[in-house]
């Protein structure tokens, strides 16, 4: 109601203008939708467009030779049909939660990646977690003391951080603290003695062992996390740290901060009030992007520390020309980038109210 007595309701037109942060949402949401069925549509034609033979992947090459069971299975798979009729029932089956059956393990696909995309994600989560606060940290540390020993220092990590290639940290850290000095366990998500200790509730083993109020799975679970959780963060640490430091330095250079400082603020409070909200937002695109990257390409992390997550699941799924896993994974890839860009647009009319205006 309006506070003038007399004076006419607020138009509907003005009610929406009253809240840009929904309008915005909302138009978000509508072009993730858009892109999700892209996503089907560009995963369905690059995995058809493999070459290679899925039966002969499957059922062998003595079985090419029987024209009988090579029509049998690719009727049973839905091969037989033309390609356009195969995407409208592939349609059809994601409309209604099914993603297919798996040539493999012959379970639905939604089943295998229900047990494979929780431990991907917990490493993934562990990664992108540790490189926020580290990352984030040693840039501004790097800005605040620009020119000086320690800019220098976290300057060179990081870029030793971007340069190293993961597969290899991977192997020297397993080598060097399992192997050799024995201070972290060894491959797996728990110990063997632990292993369904606990029930399933979200798949993540940290998660589930405290909602059951195990605290040696938990130190476990812990324990078999932090190196390959470290290994995959040292990259997104390195990246983090240069974005951060590059955009507080910007930040520092304007005139609001100036201002601030002769206001006679509290350095903190100029920090954490002015610059640091400002600078946030390249970093958390890059953060969005960073978590992405790590949910895509922790295959070969995930394969030196026996990690069975859902990168293991696609390498073996595209070895053995497993469409059906193949383009699960690849969707649930894609709907989770569409996911993390979702959150990442929200942050950012939360954190800078130019983007809700706009």
């Amino acid at each position: 109601m309006s506070d003038i007595p007399g004076a006419p309701p607020p138009s509907r037109a003005g009610r929406r203008a009253a809240h840009p942060l929904v309008r915005f949402l909302v138009r978000r949401i509508l072009l993730a939708v858009l892109m999700a069925w892209g996503i089907t549509l560009v995963t369905f034609v690059l995995t058809n467009l493999v070459p290679g033979d899925p039966v002969a992947a499957n059922l062998g090459q003595r079985a090419l030779g029987d024209p009988a069971i090579v029509a049998q299975w690719r009727a049973e798979h839905g091969l037989d049909k033309p390609l356009w009729q195969q995407y409208v029932l592939h349609l059809e089956g994601l409309a209604h939660g099914d993603l297919g059956t798996s040539q493999q393990s012959h379970r639905p696909v939604s089943e295998d990646l229900a047990e494979f995309v929780p431990a991907t994600l917990e490493l993934a989560g562990a990664a992108i977690l540790v490189s926020l606060v580290l990352g984030v940290a040693f840039g501004v540390i790097a800005a605040l003391r620009r020119d000086r020993l320690s800019d220098h220092a976290l300057r060179v990590l990081s870029l030793i951080g971007i340069s190293v290639p993961t597969f290899w940290l991977a192997l020297v850290a397993f080598y060097v603290f399992f192997y050799r000095l024995q201070l972290t366990p060894g491959s797996g998500r728990v110990d063997a003695a632990l292993n369904g200790a606990v029930p399933a509730v979200t798949g993540l083993q940290t998660v589930d062992a405290l909602l059951a109020g195990r605290w040696d799975v938990f130190s476990s679970a812990v324990g078999h996390l932090v190196t390959p959780a470290l290994v995959l963060a040292l990259y997104t640490i390195g990246l983090l740290t240069r974005f951060t430091r590059s955009a507080v330095l910007e930040v520092l250079g304007q005139d609001y901060v100036r201002a601030a400082r002769a206001k006679g603020l509290p350095g903190r409070t100029i920090l954490f009030r002015y610059v640091l909200r400002s600078a946030l937002v390249p970093v958390i695109t890059v953060a969005g992007l960073a978590f992405g990257s790590l949910l895509s390409g922790t295959v070969l992390v995930e394969a030196i520390f026996a990690w069975p997550g859902v990168g293991q699941y696609a390498y073996k799924s595209a070895t053995t020309l497993d469409l059906p896993a193949v383009m699960g994974v690849g969707l649930v890839v894609g709907v989770v980038y569409l996911v993390i860009n979702l959150i990442v647009d929200v942050l950012y009319g939360v954190i800078d109210p130019r983007v809700r205006l706009q």
